[in-house]
């Protein structure tokens, strides 16, 4: 890319100081994996008792396969840049706008349902949060342009910003570990006695559904490559590491909560870390689970309004978007499509406004993970295509595909629906003839 981006000073190491160190990519991973999730699935999961405990051991193993597979691409195709780049390489630049697009929608949708996520879990300590129609969805507005302002300031500030919320966001998570292992050690608690008899397919089915949308975000650092120091090094690195500490941190966590507790009552809990924490410690610490819980959530949004930055800006340089998305400041950063990318999330909550936290949660959270699935599939394909780690690629589509026939036939109608309604802007970028890079606007 010409500009101010590829030149400049360096450090004294040769690093770019607006660019993400591995540390960075790492923490990009694990802080938008890690958002409100893990807070809430062991209420849903404890009905499923065993088969919960083997739906992590599944969809972990298969979303470490899809990594292996965006890091194989990442180090074997480094021109291409990121994943749209190996469909482009695959299949042509129409199939890599869909997915590409696609995968935007799924970005700004999911930073809709995290800022209300936090917003809801807020409400706990500020209750007038809750008691007016419109405070929700415009508190959600306020936190979301917030974390915007900050990557506004450059790569450089966001991912400093994600590495220290990742930090904090880890310490509720690895306390209920220790508790855990403290409790088990000393005999005052024990889990859930296992019965082969109790797995089946049916509840393995429903809930590796509800896992797999914890485990949404281990591509980023491969979206995000333009803006990784050596990606071809530190990409790789960056999703197998992120990957496996979150996938083992959310086993141990839920899992822990799920079958140490008594079932009915952590399916029954608004809060079932926190009613951990309070069970086998006190209830002052149990409280703080909440404030590390909005700490999560802004981490993970901080993390996502980067990629809706990123992602319109390379679509723009590969001209399957108009030249206006792809134009950067002096540090590099795409404010043009950060601002465009806000304004939509914020015209998505305007329009809900009416709705309960709940109900603008659930809306969002549904368009938000069926559009991210086509691109897992997708991309799994494009490696068979290209005969890259072909064994990986054909278990990574496979899962894809059963994990897409987990989400539902109305979810995934609407991401194909959603595919379908960026084609007037390929057409409009095509017929403008955007194909070569985007210079940066001082």
């Amino acid at each position: 890319m010409a500009g101010p981006e590829t030149a400049g000073p360096r450090g004294i190491a040769g690093a770019d100081k607006r660019k993400l160190g591995l540390i960075g990519a790492i923490a990009l991973v694990m802080g938008n994996m890690i958002g409100s999730g893990v807070f809430l699935l062991p209420a849903s999961l404890a009905p499923y008792g065993w088969n919960a405990v083997l739906a992590w051991v599944v969809v972990t193993a298969g979303t470490l396969v899809l990594a292996w597979v965006f890091a194989a691409l990442t180090k074997a195709k480094p021109e291409a840049r990121d994943p749209a780049g190996f469909v482009t390489a695959a299949f042509g630049d129409l199939p890599a706008f869909f997915v590409n697009w696609a995968y935007w929608v799924s970005v700004w949708t999911a930073n809709v349902s995290i800022a209300v996520a936090a917003v809801s879990y807020t409400s706990a300590f500020v209750p007038a949060i809750g008691e007016t129609a419109f405070m929700p969805a415009l508190s959600a507005i306020v936190l979301l342009w917030a974390m915007t302002l900050i990557n506004l300031r450059g790569v450089r500030a966001a991912g400093n910003f994600q590495i220290v919320t990742v930090l904090l966001k880890v310490i509720p998570l690895i306390a209920i570990v220790v508790i855990a292992a403290i409790v088990l050690g000393d005999g005052r608690g024990e889990v859930r006695a296992f019965e082969m008899a109790e797995l089946n397919g049916v509840d393995l089915r429903a809930a590796a559904a509800f896992t797999l949308f914890a485990l949404l975000g281990f591509e980023c650092a491969s979206v995000a490559a333009a803006r990784v120091e050596n990606p071809d090094v530190n990409v790789p690195r960056a999703t197998m590491w992120g990957t496996a500490l979150t996938g083992l941190l959310y086993l141990l966590v839920c899992s822990a909560v799920a079958l140490m507790l008594p079932q009915d009552i952590v399916a029954q809990s608004p809060a079932p870390l926190a009613l951990f924490v309070e069970e086998f410690w006190a209830a002052g610490p149990a409280a703080l689970v909440s404030l590390f819980a909005i700490i999560s959530c802004v981490g993970a949004l901080n993390g996502w309004v980067l990629m809706q930055g990123e992602l319109p800006r390379a679509m723009a340089e590969r001209g399957t978007l108009p030249a206006w998305y792809g134009r950067t400041d002096s540090r590099g950063t795409p404010v043009r499509a950060l601002i465009a990318s806000s304004l939509i999330a914020t015209v998505c909550l305007a329009l809900n406004a009416s709705r309960s936290m709940q109900g603008i949660f659930e809306f969002v959270l549904l368009l938000s993970t069926s559009a991210a699935l086509w691109l897992y599939l997708v991309v799994a394909l494009a490696a068979w295509r290209l005969k890259i780690v072909r064994p990986f690629a054909l278990v990574g589509a496979i899962y894809a595909v059963w994990t897409l026939w987990g989400a539902g036939i109305e979810a995934s109608g609407w991401s194909l629906v959603l595919m379908l309604a960026g084609y007037p802007l390929y057409w409009w970028a095509r017929q403008k003839a955007s194909r070569g890079p985007v210079a940066s606007a001082e």
